[in-house]
This record gives C-alpha cells, sequence and structure tokens, in this order.
C-alpha cells in the first residue's frame, strides 16, 4: 500500500489547520452558514437534512488494517455508531456535530486519511476495481496509476474550479469491475502486440438526469503518457465546459453538443503540445510507485484445497458462501473473499464500528492487512488463503457479516435517499430492504442467479440506477414517492443505459412489481445459464411491459 511521503503529511496537516480555524469561526457566528458552505465543501462536509455529513476519501477502495480501525473508532466516539460506505469507494459519517470535525479530521491524519476533494467541482476520489492486484483476470494492477493520478490532481492549480465535479475511474482486466464507461474518464490497462503496457481510454459517461455511456477515444496510449494524455482532456473541457448551467456543466454534455470526433482532434492537438513536458512520466517513478502496490508475501498453502473441501461438505453454510462470495486468486492456494454489507433486510453498505474493527483484525491476521471497498458497497478481503476460509468464514459469522449473496438480488446498491438526502426526492433504503426480504430466500436467490438492482432516490443517480438490471428512481409526484423502473442497464464491458419501461409505482406496490418482472424473466428465459440481462436484450422490453401492465403495455 501507498505510504504518504514527507509532502502529504505537511499538505493534510494544514489543511486541517485551517478547517479548524474555519470551524471555530463559523460556531461563534463570524461566519454565517452560506460564507462557510464551499469552506466545509473543500473539507468533505455536506448539510444533509438533519445534520452534517462528513466524506471521507479512500483513495482508489484501499485500506489497511489500521486504517479501517480508525474509521470504527471514529464511527463509535463522533457518531452514531457506524458508517456508510459509498459508490465512489469512500466512507460517509452521517452524524457528526460540527464542533468535532476538525477532531475527525485530525484523527483520520494520523492513519494517512482525509477528506479533501470528496466534494466541489473538481477531480473526486480516483476509483479502481476492488479486486486489484489479486484478481487472476488481471493484466496489470490498476492502484499504481491510480495513485499516480492522487497525486497528480490533488489541488491541482488550474483544475480546482472545473465546469462540474469530474470523477475518474481505472481497470486492469477486460472484466470491468469499476464501472469506467460511466465515467468522465475511464481508463482500461490493457497489453499491445509486443507486451507494452498501455490504456484504453474513454471520455464523457455519466448519470444524473442526462446518462451517457462513454466513448472511446484511444484504442491504446501508452501509460508514461497517462498524465499528458489526461491533462490535454481535462484542459480542453475546463476551457469548454459550460458554466452557465450546471445540469449541462459535465464532459458527457461537451461530448454530446461536440461530436466525439471533433473534441478528439482538439484533445490530440493539446496533447500534442504538452506530450513530451515533465508531465511524461519515466519508468523509475512508475516503478517507484509500483513497488508500493507489489504483491504480498503469499507462502504456499496447498493444503487448502483439501481443508476447503472438507469444511465445505460439513458446513452447508459455509460451501453456500464460498460458492458465492469467493472468487479466483492469481495465486491457486488463496481466494479473493466479498464481505457483503446487504444482510437480509439491512441497509446497503452500512456497517457498524464492531464490523469495522473485526474485519480490520481478520484482514491484518489472513489478508496481508489490505481491505478493498467496492462500488457495490461491498468490503473484500484480497488475499486470503484457501486453507484459511473456514476461520474467516466462523469470524465473519460472529458480526452477522456471512450473507452469501455477491452478485445476487439481494446484493442490491441503494443511495441513502430521503432519509438523510437533501437532494432526495423518495427514499430508497426502505425500498431496498423490503426488495431484500422479498428475495432472501437463498435458494430463491440461486435460481433468479445474476441480478443487479440498484436503487436512487432522486435523479443525481448515486445509487447507479441508470445502469442496474432493474434500475428504480424514485420521484416525487404530487407529494406522494413513485419509483420508475428501467431495465436493461449494465455497468460492465457492455454497458448500458436502462430502458424505462412505463409508469411509476407507488412505494407500496414497487415490491410487487419487482417480483412480477423476476417472475416474468424466470418464464421467458432459454434456461438457468441465462441470466436477466441477457434474456432482456434478446426479448426486449415487451414481455416485463405485459407483466407488469398488461393490455396497457403498448399504451403505457
Amino acid at each position: 500500500m501507498y505510504r504518504y511521503d514527507e509532502f502529504d503529511r505537511d499538505f493534510v496537516k494544514s489543511r486541517v489547520a485551517q478547517f479548524k480555524d474555519q470551524v471555530e469561526r463559523r460556531l461563534s457566528g463570524e461566519m454565517s452558514e452560506d460564507q462557510f458552505k464551499p469552506l466545509r465543501l473543500m473539507n468533505g462536509l455536506y448539510l444533509q437534512l438533519h445534520a452534517y455529513m462528513l466524506r471521507v476519501a479512500i483513495p482508489y477502495g484501499t485500506l489497511s488494517s489500521r486504517q479501517l480501525r480508525k474509521l470504527g473508532s471514529i464511527a463509535r466516539r463522533y457518531d452514531r455508531g457506524y458508517g456508510h460506505f459509498t459508490t465512489r469507494q469512500n466512507i460517509q459519517f452521517n452524524w457528526p456535530a460540527l464542533k468535532d470535525v476538525p477532531a475527525i479530521l485530525d484523527e483520520l491524519a494520523e492513519v494517512e486519511m482525509h477528506a479533501i476533494q470528496t466534494s466541489g467541482n473538481c477531480i473526486r476520489n480516483v476509483t479502481a476495481d476492488h479486486f486489484a492486484g489479486a484478481a487472476a483476470d488481471e493484466v496489470a494492477d490498476p492502484r499504481p496509476f491510480a495513485e499516480i493520478l492522487r497525486q497528480w490532481s490533488s489541488l491541482h492549480p488550474e483544475f480546482s474550479y472545473l465546469p462540474r465535479k469530474f470523477k475518474i475511474a481505472i481497470v486492469g482486466a477486460d472484466n470491468d469491475r469499476a464501472a469506467i464507461q460511466v465515467h468522465d474518464i475511464g481508463l482500461q490497462l490493457k497489453k499491445n502486440e509486443v507486451g507494452a503496457l498501455g490504456l484504453s481510454v474513454y471520455i464523457g459517461g455519466g448519470q444524473g438526469r442526462t446518462p451517457m455511456v462513454a466513448r472511446k477515444i484511444r484504442e491504446f496510449l501508452p501509460v508514461e503518457d497517462m498524465l499528458t494524455y489526461i491533462t490535454a482532456i481535462v484542459r480542453v473541457y475546463n476551457l469548454h465546459g459550460r458554466r452557465d448551467n450546471k445540469y449541462k456543466a459535465r464532459i458527457k454534455i461537451l461530448v454530446h453538443e461536440t461530436g466525439i470526433d471533433e473534441l478528439a482532434r482538439e484533445i490530440e492537438a493539446q496533447w500534442e503540445a504538452i506530450r513530451h513536458t515533465d508531465l511524461k512520466l519515466p519508468q523509475s517513478d512508475i516503478d517507484a510507485i509500483q513497488h508500493y502496490f507489489k504483491m504480498p508475501d503469499l507462502p504456499e498453502r496447498s493444503e487448502g484445497w483439501v481443508l476447503l473441501a472438507q469444511a465445505q461438505k460439513a458446513d452447508e453454510g459455509f460451501s453456500a458462501w464460498v460458492a458465492q462470495n469467493v472468487t479466483r486468486h492469481k495465486h491457486p492456494d488463496y481466494g479473493v473473499v466479498t464481505i457483503s454489507l446487504k444482510p437480509i433486510g439491512g441497509i446497503p453498505g452500512d456497517a457498524n464500528a464492531e464490523q469495522m474493527d473485526l474485519i480490520a483484525d481478520i484482514a491484518q491476521r489472513f489478508s496481508s492487512d489490505e481491505i478493498r471497498v467496492s462500488h457495490e458497497q461491498n468490503l473484500v478481503l484480497p488475499h486470503v488463503a484457501l486453507a484459511d476460509l473456514k476461520a474467516v468464514y466462523d469470524a465473519l459469522k460472529t458480526e452477522q457479516l456471512v450473507t452469501a449473496n455477491a452478485g445476487l438480488i439481494t446484493d442490491i446498491i441503494a443511495c441513502p435517499g430521503l432519509d438523510y438526502c437533501a437532494l432526495a426526492n423518495a427514499r430508497a433504503i426502505p425500498v431496498a430492504q423490503r426488495i431484500s426480504q422479498r428475495f432472501g430466500d437463498h435458494q430463491r436467490q440461486l435460481d433468479i442467479g445474476d441480478l443487479k438492482i440498484k436503487i436512487s432516490g432522486c435523479i443525481n443517480a448515486c445509487g447507479h440506477h441508470h445502469v442496474g438490471h432493474i434500475g428504480i428512481l424514485g420521484v416525487e409526484k404530487k407529494g406522494e414517492e413513485l419509483y420508475q423502473i428501467t431495465l436493461g442497464g449494465s455497468a460492465d464491458a457492455h454497458t448500458s443505459i436502462g430502458d424505462i419501461i412505463g409508469r411509476g409505482f407507488s412505494s407500496e406496490d414497487i415490491v410487487d412489481a419487482i417480483e412480477k418482472l423476476v417472475d416474468a424473466y424466470l418464464d421467458v428465459r432459454l434456461d438457468r445459464s441465462e441470466n436477466f440481462l441477457t434474456t432482456y436484450r434478446r426479448l426486449g422490453a415487451e414481455p416485463f411491459k405485459q407483466a407488469l401492465y398488461g393490455e396497457r403495455a403498448h399504451a403505457a
């Protein structure tokens, strides 16, 4: 893992001191809330419906045990005993008192963490594949390049006041586990025909009120050109991005209005002017950062296969958990463990302080002191020996952390919605809980198979509903919560935006509507090997409209 250098430490320490003074002036009344707002947002502090919310950066989703314990301690001491992991691989504390925020930031700095650039019209927390450095299908670990981007973008003087917030994601495998095509810039590491490492570059993806899939503008960019090329992209966006209308200020609108070919020409011209400057990455710098992320020393544990088979035979619950929540590792004697933060009927993405402490202990003992946060609101242990899986399972079970539903219908993404967020129109959490309860039977989930449900409480789409196989958007209509359904979305290598299929449903009816959709899928799929998304792409919306609206399908 990356360790702060002297610049990082001084930079974070000075920012904490600066913000402490600003908070004191706000509390004394010397500064109004309007005056305070831009200052607090620069430090990740939002004003939600009921309280302030602090969003803490977890760059590329990587945590150490020490850092996770600190997050648990902050939850216990300064909040209500829990934190909420988000689709940006961050953690949010929903109830901090303003007077305590400087102390929280001080404590975060002790473990090389902060809340800078988790808000504002700047380059936000760079996200990456949560299986990075461990996945068997990986071409290269994307985290060193995410770290280079973090260092380059932090308080970048040219890009601190962009037309709108700007998000970058990077993945190192063909299997896109970072949703790169719904980001302002998406990067995919790959090797060319002679084995050189480079990047496919996508621009102009995003969700919100105008969802768009990113367009590829470079098939192969040598990694040493990453910073020069991204500088060219952001510089062109900063010059031409709209500042008169925040709803049309994202780079996706610039791509749409200008045209990808013309925009690509301008980016290439800008790049030619700067590609040989000192932003060109020397291999020595790349090597230095990659050293921080080298594979841990993983000893051979060939006995694990026998021990695993024996444990699976003896414990049905453990066997189900392994089948669903453990993924192949680069090392044949190890696995990658997804810890579901989606217990049946629970709040997606929440973890309490005791759970965080436990996961930190397990990671230190069994996973080379590493934890990952996924954009799907789960936690990951990236390096667990197969021989240790049963011990890990038994430990996780003490805090109800062994729900075997990774990738299944109850592994729901949901934003905080109207329970917390001042921008929301409808609740998302209770809908997620009720759907989870309806489909909680494990065998039923297995029968349904791979099905991603994503729920947003407003058009800002923090719950990624546009790219859910089934997406649910909460809106307000005549003072009532109404839920609109989209079908066919996906955030993988074949990203698609879901189709709105008809009129919305009340809070009372939305769960029944989801069940009708699932039943319709089970009726029309070719066999159990055909998942929901494949079935929808094969047949289109009509059988699902019929299931929901009957004779009014065409009119809807």
